[in-house]
């Protein structure tokens, strides 16, 4: 294992159940690791804020190819190693977990809930603190949290 933070490692933040099933090579080039040890700290952040509860993480860092895959936006922080969707049971339910980091004094670009877990994306420079749900894979993006 290779760690990047005291909990999370480079293998959870690329492994990827569609890379595995479609037999994709998600190993991120060397030039993304900065930002994926900037991830790794900044959902470090997120547990402490979260009592400490572990965090499973669903998609971190994804491949051109993977993030066409599961139909990711052409721009997605995903692709750069700033995002990552996850879930903490142990904290509470996902709207439970995405408040908690909107009120949190974490700086982030994008905070989304969603309809299975919780998207959380960075920036490097200026973040915009954007807070949405989505609902369903279908339904469009509201501004805000809508549990």
């Amino acid at each position: 294992m290779t760690p990047l933070s005291k909990n999370f490692t480079l293998e959870e933040l690329i492994y990827s159940d569609t890379a595995a099933r479609f037999d994709i090579d998600n190993t991120p080039p060397a030039a993304l690791m900065p930002s994926l040890r900037l991830l790794a700290t900044k959902l470090e952040f997120i547990r402490e804020d979260l009592y400490g509860k572990p965090i499973r993480i669903y998609s971190g860092y994804r491949c051109p190819e993977l993030n066409k895959r599961v139909g990711g936006s052409s721009n997605s922080a995903h692709m750069s190693g700033l995002a990552a969707d996850f879930v903490c049971p142990g904290y509470g339910s996902n709207a439970m977990v995405a408040q908690a980091i909107a009120e949190s004094g974490l700086e982030f670009d994008q905070l989304i809930l969603e309809y299975g877990w919780v998207h959380i994306g960075f920036r490097v420079g200026s973040n915009r603190r954007e807070i949405m749900t989505k609902k369903s894979a279908k339904a469009p993006y509201l501004k805000g949290l809508h549990v």
